[in-house]
This record gives C-alpha cells, sequence and structure tokens, in this order.
C-alpha cells in the first residue's frame, strides 16, 4: 500500500501519478487534498507519516507546490526519511543508500512524465542493506544533542 498527499499546489501532479499508479494496479490510500484550494501541506504529510507508522502503508508519495516543505514536515518524525527528489538518479540513490520511505517532489517543478518515472524509480529500488547504510541509518534515527 502506498500513502498519498498533496497540498493544493501538487493537486494536479498528484492525479498524474494516481492514474499512473492505477494504470500498472498498485494499491495507493489517497489522502488528499481533493481539489485546488489553498490548503495546509502539513495536514497531509501528517496523514501519510502516520500511515506508514502505523503499518497501513509501505511507502509514501507526498506533493506540494516545490516538495520542499511537505519533506520537511514528513522529516520530523522519527523512522521516516522523505526524499525530495526531481531526477531518476536521486530517486534510485536514496532507496538504495537511505531506505527512503516517502518521497516528495514538486507540482509546480516537475511534469507529469518525468514524475511518473521518479515514482516508477522510486517504488522498484530496493534497499541496498550494505552496512554501512544500515549505520547511517541508525544515526539519523538515534536521538543525541546537537
Amino acid at each position: 500500500m502506498i500513502a498519498l498527499g498533496c497540498d493544493h499546489g501538487g493537486f494536479e501532479l498528484m492525479q498524474e501519478v494516481k492514474k499512473h499508479l492505477d494504470e500498472q494496479k498498485i494499491a495507493y490510500k489517497d489522502f488528499g487534498t481533493y481539489d485546488t484550494k489553498s490548503t495546509d501541506y502539513p495536514i497531509y504529510a501528517k496523514k501519510v507519516v502516520k500511515s506508514i507508522l502505523s503499518g497501513e502503508s509501505e511507502k509514501g508519495i507526498l506533493i506540494c507546490g516545490t516538495g520542499i516543505g511537505i519533506s520537511i514536515t514528513a522529516n520530523r518524525y522519527k523512522g521516516i526519511r522523505a526524499a525530495l527528489c526531481s531526477d531518476c538518479f536521486s530517486a534510485a540513490a536514496t532507496r538504495e543508500h537511505n531506505d527512503a520511505n516517502i518521497l516528495a517532489m514538486g507540482g509546480r517543478v516537475l511534469g507529469a512524465g518525468l514524475a511518473c518515472r521518479i515514482v516508477d524509480t522510486f517504488l522498484n529500488t530496493p534497499f541496498s542493506e550494505g552496512e554501512r547504510h544500515k549505520r547511517r541509518i541508525a544515526m539519523i534515527d538515534a536521538p543525541d544533542e546537537v
């Protein structure tokens, strides 16, 4: 199960992503938004985060105007690694090296074709399971003093 969330700035691109997922028969849960009326992206980021942390969803896709704010919101939570990607190389690397569980994209930055290729790359690239990558993820998740 893939959890989806967007704000008004990501709504149109999310419609293209949903169509793409439907064509591939990939199950998803859409947490909104459901139109282009102005709304606050943290609402939808938190719904996707909750779905992943509860085990309801394996991964998530978040889209706002640039992808920046929605990814910052998601990354506030331990166990969430939201990666803002605008190319396929980054989508593959963040899965392989960081075991990212949320893909963030910018609806005002990407076209539908590239966004769907990034989604495919993100969803189909496994985590490498490499020792150094596991160690780094543990360091990211570890609470410590700054």
